[in-house]
Formats: structure tokens, sequence, C-alpha cells
């Protein structure tokens, strides 16, 4: 017989003990770990507890269903540690933070994300929770370096909106998802010699 999922089985709180937020961290790195591993629709509560070495009635404690606990981790996605660098220097901003993108990408973070892309057209609640969680706060983070930049006068006003401003991350995500070649800090330094620089110096007021 096949074992019921965590959103087949969802019940509510019924109280107990109080919530420990100690553990929510432990719990989503092990969510993180899962979703890479068996993807969503193979996740289930008895998988989680046993991965984060918990016992059931935590999860519960924090997250009523399946699709709860996903959508709960994938908003938090990123939320610390995104850099938001200020070097004065517009090329020096964007290499740490695609070098940290590079890490994210290649890490269980960037794992997890690849095994729900095919789940998030039927989950209309994790696709939102991925646009305004992970999303939202690197498209923030460059598009504040980018503002930074329009600030010392380096690029015109509006670049920040711009496609411009996108070119960088679009790349290094096109080949996260696409080709399969090596996604590493080489290559983060080919495109900020070929693409970034080119671009600002093209974006540069007159």
């Amino acid at each position: 017989m096949a074992t019921p999922t965590l959103q087949e089985t969802g019940r509510p709180n019924r109280g107990g003990r109080p919530r420990d937020p100690s553990r929510d961290g432990v719990i989503r790195a092990a969510i993180l770990r899962l979703l890479a591993d068996v993807g969503y629709n193979a996740l289930t509560m008895d998988a989680v507890a046993a991965e984060a070495g918990v016992g059931k009635a935590t999860i519960y404690r924090r997250w009523r269903t399946k699709s709860d606990l996903v959508v709960d981790t994938i908003a938090e996605m990123n939320r610390e540690g995104t850099p938001a660098p200020d070097t004065g220097d517009l090329v020096e901003d964007l290499r740490v933070m695609l070098c940290s993108l590079v890490e994210v990408l290649n890490g269980p973070t960037g794992s997890a994300s690849l095994s729900l892309l095919s789940t998030l057209p039927h989950q209309p609640a994790l696709a939102q929770a991925f646009r305004e969680g992970p999303l939202a706060v690197w498209r923030g983070g460059f598009a504040e370096v980018w503002r930074r930049a329009e600030a010392r006068g380096d690029v015109a006003a509006g670049t920040a909106s711009s496609a411009v401003a996108q070119a960088a991350s679009g790349l290094l995500v096109q080949r996260w998802l696409l080709t399969g070649e090596p996604l590493d800090e080489q290559y983060v330094e080919t495109v900020l010699d070929t693409v970034v620089r080119p671009l600002a110096q093209a974006a540069a007021p007159a």
C-alpha cells in the first residue's frame, strides 16, 4: 500500500508544546535535500521528519499540508545571505552578486529548484512563492546594484529596469537550466568581460 503524503494526511495543529523556532532551519534544509532527491510529488511527511531528525508532530505544529510546507520553504529561500555589495564599482558589485548566485544554483537550493520547475505550472501557490521569494530577492539585489550605478552617474537613468541589467544573471540561469556546461567563477569572469563591461559602457551617460 502506498505511503500517504503529507498533503493527504495533513491535520490541524492541536496544541501541545510550543513551537521551537530553532528547528525551522533544520526542517527547511531537510526539505531542500529531499526535493532535490525525490521531487515534490514523492515528498512525504515521514521522509521529512526522518531527514530532519524530528518527530511528525514537530512537522505538523508548523505546517498542515505538504503544499504549506514547501511553499513556506520556497518563500524563505535566500531571504538571508543574499549579498548587497556596495564597492563603488558596478563590475565589482556584479562580480560579488554573480559568484554568490553561482554558489546558490550549484547548491541545495538550486537542486531543489530544478526539481520543482515541472511542478510550478500545476501548483499556483508554489509558483507564487517562487516568484515572491527567491526570484524577487535576487531580482531586487541586482536591480539595487544597477540603481547605485545610476546614482553614481556610471550608467544612464532607467538602466536598472532595462534588459541590460538582466543580461548577466540571465546568462547564468540559461547555462544552469539548459546547456549543462560548467557554471563557475570562470564563467562569471567571461560574462563580466564580454557582456557586462560592454553593456555598461554603452549605457554610460553621453
